[in-house]
């Protein structure tokens, strides 16, 4: 093939993937993470300014961000439902007016019981917007570049963590929570013009049982499917949920040289999945494997989490440095929803879509609680390293079950009552 030849292969795969769909969820995705992380860059003058200090700071923040994961927990079944419903595109536009409510609320939160009531609220919303997204672009690209679409959604969504450091430093905390339901409500505009998935209208026209949560528990195969594609994302949230948002704490219990701020870590570690999406996007579509490429990115987790707790008494920005690694080995998570959204049929697959990373999302609950424990028993450092290998063999054994999906064929239904 001429240069001429390959030149133009290139702009028509560029065409079809940067479509108003893509666009719109990359965006969609974008205002979710701003939202996601802002309480964990805002946790410590949040709390402070609510009269808490010292070690309820942790205690508290571990309270708040559970309350967050549970939401999205219980939001991610709702919207996954109502996605194989009601349509891919309802729920996006009604999970971005919840979350985005509940933020412009929480800027005017004055006690904690409120603070929670609010994450709970905005965890909710929260959980719709990935999952919707990935569905759609999944089902209106073409199996040969959906990959490329995902990676898209990926790599532009979390850099909304970066927006909400640069953000929550120059504004107060409460400013920072009305900037982000402004961003969202703002959003719902766009999305008026894109169109829905027509996988999905064709299962409307042909009135085929759909969005059954339960039936994900009712079949042995399904259920494995499920659970080890919840399971394989799994340490991508140990790193965020633990390493990067205590990191203040670990930073002083590892002797780093200076003070180390949560925001800033947030913002390295994100800059970093920033990257990591981007990579293990392309190259899934280079080896032609989501498989190889989660069990790549699985593998530098472990390197990055050594680096973590071998790093000793260095610099602030050797630490931040860390971080970003860390980041970029947990850039898997495109491919990781797409792996789920690739396991199942249209009829379940907003469902599986949804639910998946809010389950991981969800499964922060347990590994704080975990993590709470065995802290108590072996320390901030051997608690956390402790957790991390729990984290890890169970995420390379769910990989090693599933079936690759690069070249699944998605317009099929699965069989249930």
């Amino acid at each position: 093939m001429n240069e001429s030849a390959l030149s133009s292969t290139s702009t028509n795969v560029l065409k079809s993937v940067i479509s108003l769909p893509v666009i719109v969820a990359a965006l969609g995705y974008f205002v979710d993470i701003y939202d996601l992380v802002l309480f964990s860059i805002v946790r410590v003058p949040s709390l402070k300014s609510l009269g808490l200090a010292g070690q309820e700071l942790i205690d508290k923040g571990v309270f708040l961000l559970n309350m967050q994961m549970a939401g999205m927990l219980i939001g991610g079944i709702i919207w996954g439902v109502l996605g194989d419903k009601k349509g891919r595109l309802k729920i996006m536009f009604g999970s971005i007016f919840i979350y985005s409510v509940a933020n412009l609320a929480n800027g005017l939160a004055t006690s904690l019981p409120a603070y929670a009531a609010l994450r709970f609220i905005a965890g909710i919303g929260l959980a719709g917007e990935l999952g919707a997204g990935i569905t759609l672009v999944s089902e209106v690209l073409h199996k040969s570049v959906r990959g490329y679409g995902t990676m898209i959604v990926a790599s532009v969504g979390v850099s909304g963590a970066i927006l909400a450091n640069f953000v929550a430093k120059a504004f107060e905390w409460r400013n920072a929570f009305f900037i982000g339901g402004a961003l969202g409500l703002l959003l719902l505009i766009m999305r008026v013009s894109v169109a829905e998935s027509g996988m999905f209208g064709e299962m409307k026209n042909q009135q085929v049982r759909s969005g059954n949560f339960l039936a994900l528990f009712t079949d042995a195969g399904r259920f494995s499917r499920f659970a080890n594609s919840i399971l394989i994302g799994v340490p991508t949230w140990f790193v965020v949920g633990i390493l990067i948002t205590f990191s203040p704490e670990f930073a002083k219990a590892l002797g780093t040289t200076g003070p180390v701020s949560a925001g800033n870590a947030v913002m390295f570690c994100y800059l970093g999945l920033v990257f990591g999406d981007f990579a293990s996007g392309m190259l899934s579509q280079l080896l032609k494997s989501r498989k190889k490429v989660v069990f790549i990115f699985l593998s530098l987790t472990v390197l990055g989490v050594a680096a973590y707790f071998l790093q000793g008494s260095l610099s602030p920005a050797a630490f931040y440095g860390v971080c970003a690694f860390l980041g970029f080995a947990s850039g898997y998570w495109a491919i990781f929803v797409t792996i789920a959204a690739e396991q199942f049929g249209t009829n379940l697959r907003a469902t599986v879509a949804t639910t998946v990373p809010n389950f991981v999302r969800g499964m922060v609950v347990p590994i704080t609680l975990f993590f709470q424990w065995a802290r108590q028993l072996l320390g901030l450092e051997g608690g956390a390293v402790t957790v991390c290998i729990l984290c890890l063999a169970v995420a390379l054994y769910s990989l090693y079950r599933l079936e690759e999906t690069f070249h699944k064929d998605l317009d099929y239904f699965e069989e249930f009552l």
